[in-house]
């Protein structure tokens, strides 16, 4: 499915208008009272959870498919090194270096 410039811009409003309104009806609910403990449970997950759906689906995919490549065996070496206790600078740059350099050679 393809959207027009338009489309996209709408569904950009869109969504905005539906992150304002849900930051708005929160406090709005929630008042000066404490959340219930599952609630602050879920809120406190939500956010590294959909930073890796992000990362997931920008590096397993090329915008229709499922597709490693350069790019993936650069963030695989970045975890790596990451898991390895290397400094996040190291781990960045090693991840750039081996991408580009796969990149390089694949023309």
């Amino acid at each position: 499915m393809t959207l027009s410039e338009t489309q996209v811009w709408v569904l950009i409003g869109a969504l905005t208008l539906m992150g304002l309104l849900v930051k708005g009806i929160g406090p709005a609910l929630v008042g000066g009272r404490a959340l219930p403990r599952w609630a602050s449970g879920v809120i406190a997950v939500m956010a590294p959870a959909l930073l890796t759906a992000l990362v997931l689906t920008a590096v397993l995919t090329d915008g229709r498919r499922l597709a490693a490549g350069a790019d993936t065996v650069g963030v695989a070496v970045a975890a790596l090194l990451l898991l390895r206790r290397a400094p996040l600078l190291v781990a960045c740059l090693a991840a750039v270096v081996v991408t580009a350099g796969l990149r390089l050679l694949a023309g």
